[in-house]
């Protein structure tokens, strides 16, 4: 089923040529991996994205900013800067925007409690959806054993996988060449490859956990560049996924109903005969 698709409700399916409004009006938004400063940031359809969504209240789960990345390596071009400036001017239009630094942008969590630019920076948040239910929002990263136990070993891995992302924006350069659609190598791996399969399965389970633990119904988290909506031992488990890969996010309507939404499938749903999204340059 497509990602655009899924929802903890599912309400009657919609013929499958209907156009979709490219206007996105819902209650709460939720984004999270944008890693701006990182060439895999995929930055143009994310400002796309924040133009026509409308929300009363807006999460950033973390990974806003790739401070690993910046460090080592400063990249900052202009549609970068773009998307912060959109952020805070929804702020300043009366849009509720709450930050949860993730540990990519871990420096941001000196600054919890604070409000920056009518951003308010937080280490995690309590969501109560329209219907009453209520959403535990966290980043994640707290929860992987890798980064709790060998940080080291998260640095390296995120060699590996810039390295894979570097890879893919080759591949995709060559792709639309030919006129293929894009396709994101990592994410076809991370899929395929058992071990990170397994990975994928222990860390929603560990959120999950914790999310009964605190007597939540459900959860929203990023940070593994998934995204996923489903039950996990009576706990609604909700990964928005990201912006480097998916081009995901997650949506509360106003009955409180929640959606994944593939930005990518919804512009073609919503455009028929629009072009394909600009693909990240090569190099």
């Amino acid at each position: 089923m497509a990602l655009a698709m899924r929802r903890d409700e599912l309400p009657a399916a919609p013929e499958d040529d209907a156009p979709v409004p490219l206007r996105l009006a819902v209650r709460t938004a939720w984004i999270s991996d944008l890693h701006l400063g990182t060439p895999g940031c995929q930055a143009t359809a994310l400002l796309e994205f924040l133009r026509h969504l409308e929300c009363d209240t807006l999460y950033l789960v973390g990974d806003i900013i790739d401070g690993w990345q910046l460090k080592r390596h400063w990249y900052w071009p202009q549609a970068h800067n773009d998307v912060v400036q959109k952020l805070l001017r929804k702020a300043r239009k009366g849009t509720r925007v709450i930050f949860v630094p993730g540990n990519h942008d871990e420096f941001a969590r000196k600054y919890l409690g604070h409000t920056f630019g009518g951003v308010d920076v937080v280490r995690e948040h309590i969501h109560l959806l329209a219907d009453g239910r209520r959403l535990w929002v966290t980043h994640g990263d707290l929860y992987d054993g890798v980064i709790q136990c060998a940080k080291w070993l998260a640095y390296l891995g995120d060699s590996a996988y810039e390295f894979t992302l570097r890879m893919n924006r080759h591949l995709n350069s060559l792709r639309a060449r030919l006129g293929l659609p894009y396709w994101s190598l990592s994410r076809y791996l991370k899929l395929k490859v058992k071990r990170a399969v397994s990975y994928v399965s222990d860390f929603e389970s560990a959120v999950a956990r914790e999310a009964r633990s605190r007597g939540v119904h459900g959860v929203v988290c990023g940070h593994i560049h998934h995204a996923e909506m489903r039950t996990i031992d009576g706990v609604l488990y909700c990964n928005d996924g990201d912006w480097v890969e998916s081009l995901t996010a997650l949506v509360e309507h106003g009955d409180g109903r929640l959606e994944i939404i593939d930005w990518a499938e919804h512009l073609a749903r919503a455009r028929p005969a629009a072009v394909a999204l600009p693909q990240p340059v090569a190099g």
